[in-house]
């Protein structure tokens, strides 16, 4: 086959690599910078020349036959090699340049991803981004994304994890709900409270608390520390913390914060207008311990991703500072926020 033959062929089996990744035309169009006309042409090509049907196409998906699965499976090893080799190769040059993918939760991204990125690419102004907020879990691989910023005590081992900050639960309510409806002292207390709740959290509507120091009943021995579950209900649940946090503010129950969603945190300034309750407590299994950076693992990171890690581990190293330490709270909750 001459080098006329094989260039277009090439073109056309990578093209069929990134259609098995997203089961798409639509998309795999997008990534490529094609449309989706001349994507769905290709491919019908690719098979005459191949003369085996490659993709099974229906009205609600897209999906490989054995003989497809079998091609990309050949040259997908060697597809990643060429993409790490060149772009260790474009690493070389003295600016780091690129396009990287980024993704985020909505509430973080709005509120301390975004002034960021906005220092990044002044910073760097030959790298672009593409920032993506959803709540939602995404498939980096599949949906090619570069990196995700996600808050979670547990990455997954087959991506490289970056830690940027630490991060916490808040239990919180507001001044005028407490005083409407009382300050509850032990978490089995939520019970009769308007409790509002983060649907991706906990689908069983119950929450999990630890009393956050381990008690001494003498001097030799300590009590291991309690630990509660309580079913809660309320009026509102939602997969957003910024719609829980207005609602809060509203009055309308006790809820889950992360701290970074808490109002009148550093970076906005002011008093904080909601208080913490049951201090003394951590709620267990919500938004995580930790905010990452993450990305599929690989044997070469760009340089581009590898800049603007490091910025962010820079703008979180401090973590989100909430504000909720003043007197206040201590009138409130009885004493300051642990931790």
């Amino acid at each position: 086959m001459s080098a006329d033959q094989l260039s277009p062929l090439i073109a056309d089996l990578h093209l069929l690599t990134v259609l098995a990744a997203t089961r798409s035309f639509t998309e795999t169009a997008r990534r490529l910078g094609v449309s989706k006309a001349s994507a769905s042409t290709r491919i019908s090509e690719l098979e005459r020349t191949a003369g085996v049907l490659l993709v099974r196409r229906t009205t609600r998906s897209v999906g490989l036959t054995e003989a497809g699965q079998q091609l990309v499976n050949d040259m997908q090893p060697a597809f990643e090699r060429i993409s790490e080799g060149y772009t260790a190769a474009r690493d070389l040059a003295s600016a780091p340049r690129g396009l990287v993918r980024l993704t985020a939760p909505v509430a973080l991204g709005r509120q301390h991803l975004a002034p960021s990125v906005a220092a990044f690419l002044q910073r760097f102004p030959d790298i672009h981004i593409e920032l993506e907020l959803t709540d939602r879990f995404v498939n980096l691989a599949s949906e090619g994304f570069d990196l995700a910023i996600r808050h979670t005590s547990a990455p997954p081992e087959t991506h490289v994890a970056w830690v940027l900050c630490e991060t916490r639960s808040l239990l919180l309510a507001s001044p005028q709900y407490l005083a409407r409806r009382g300050v509850p002292r032990h978490p089995s207390e939520l019970a009769s409270h308007d409790c509002l709740h983060y649907l991706a959290g906990s689908p069983a509507r119950s929450w999990t608390f630890v009393r956050n120091a381990k008690r001494k009943t003498s001097r030799l021995t300590e009590k291991p520390a309690e630990r509660v579950g309580v079913h809660v209900t309320g009026s509102l649940k939602a997969n957003n913390s910024e719609v829980l946090r207005d609602a809060l503010l509203a009055g309308l129950g006790i809820g889950l914060l992360p701290d970074f969603s808490v109002p009148g945190s550093a970076s906005e300034g002011g008093a904080a207008p909601l208080v913490p309750v049951l201090s003394d407590w951590q709620v267990q299994g919500f938004f995580g311990e930790r905010i990452y950076a993450l990305r599929p693992w690989s044997a070469q990171v760009p340089k581009a991703v590898q800049c603007l890690v490091e910025h962010l581990r820079e703008s979180f190293a401090k973590g989100f500072k909430t504000g909720l330490e003043n007197t206040a709270v201590r009138q409130h909750a009885g004493h300051q926020l642990q931790g």
